[in-house]
């Protein structure tokens, strides 16, 4: 087997996945037991979670950090870890309420509000994370950016009543679900492995159209999230095409006519 094929192997990592496996490599052992003994693992773990990672680490040797490894200046970023993940990971996990103060986009600040959460998603787009949650004074589903929570409790709630809120959410979120069917080129079906890593984060299901020799990858996907799909396949460019979607076909179809423009192409016959 390739040094390198867990990583892009989808078939074998499936598998893994169904049995709550996942293997991790040497080098992978030693960086992260560097990062346990870094100041800020403090707030990403609970105590006994870091305190086993660290005695099942201690026969690994650590990275070895020297003076001369430093990081180039760059523009601000956003960290994948936020102080409030483990928090609020422990209340859904509990299936209870949170009483939250947050900002809204004009700065305003709303005190004690109460609600349920429902999920915590992150966004491949913007590159943070956001709690999706129900609102009981305005009786609406919120998203909220963890950056803009100031503080938030856990909150007794009825079983019931939480049980009813969670399926009306999952009913409106059914509703905005779309689906594209994404068809690899025939001569790139040795790259599909690397083909269906780009689509990692969503759901989706593999065809063998054994005719045609070609895979054929039906994605389903909430709308919020078509322009983070639509940059996938500028990325993965000749090697798929889009069989069904209308929306992602027209936005392709634009892209394709714009690139074109810039070197005085303008007669492009119409798809649609």
């Amino acid at each position: 087997m390739n040094l390198f094929e867990k990583i892009f192997n989808y078939q074998l990592i499936s598998r893994l996945d169904e049995y709550g496996t996942l293997p991790i490599t040497a080098h992978e052992r030693s960086w992260l037991k560097a990062m346990l003994a870094h100041p800020s693992a403090g707030a990403a773990f609970a105590p006994e979670t870091r305190t086993k990672l660290q005695s099942l680490l201690e026969p690994v040797e650590t990275v070895a950090f020297t003076e001369s490894l430093g990081e180039k200046a760059k523009s601000k970023e956003r960290h994948v870890y936020h102080p409030l993940l483990r928090l609020l990971r422990r209340i859904l996990a509990k299936n209870q309420g949170i009483r939250m103060t947050y900002r809204t986009k004009n700065g305003r600040v709303n005190t004690g509000h109460k609600g349920l959460p429902y999920k915590l998603e992150y966004s491949m787009v913007k590159k943070e994370w956001y709690l999706l949650w129900y609102h009981f004074r305005y009786q609406a589903y919120m998203s909220t950016r963890l950056q803009s929570i100031v503080s938030v409790s856990e909150e007794p709630v009825d079983p019931g009543e939480a049980a009813e809120i969670r399926e009306r959410i999952e009913a409106t979120l059914e509703a905005r679900k779309e689906t594209a069917v994404i068809e690899v080129v025939r001569s790139y079906n040795r790259e599909l492995s690397r083909i269906l890593y780009a689509f990692s984060c969503f759901e989706k299901e593999v065809e063998y159209l054994d005719q045609t020799n070609t895979y054929r990858i039906r994605l389903t996907f909430l709308a919020d999230d078509s322009e983070y799909i639509l940059s996938k396949l500028r990325f993965l460019g000749k090697r798929v095409r889009v069989m069904e979607g209308e929306r992602l076909k027209q936005r392709m179809y634009e892209s394709a006519v714009k690139a074109l423009s810039r070197y005085g192409i303008e007669s492009v016959d119409p798809l649609f």
